[in-house]
């Protein structure tokens, strides 16, 4: 899996799983049960500068705040 994959990987378990807390839950478990996967984790966070711990919710909490920025920006757009 490339970086790219990953966070794919990473937005799919937050799509399916509706939350943070369970798409975090899901991604341990996964981690956990594939050793290829935790060293792909592994190397993406010390790509980004984040900690195993909290790789995954520092993405999510990016993600999130850049989908809102999004429609924040739209909302913009359409009070003009």
């Amino acid at each position: 899996m490339m970086e790219n994959d990953l966070r794919d990987y990473f937005i799919s378990l937050l799509t399916e799983h509706g939350s943070v807390d369970m798409a975090d839950y899901a991604f341990k478990k996964a981690i956990a049960e594939d050793p290829g996967l935790h060293e792909e984790y592994s190397e993406w966070c010390l790509a980004v500068g984040s900690s195993e711990k909290n790789g995954f919710l520092d993405f999510c909490e990016e993600y999130l705040s850049s989908q809102d920025s999004i429609y924040d920006s739209l909302s913009d757009y359409n009070d003009d």
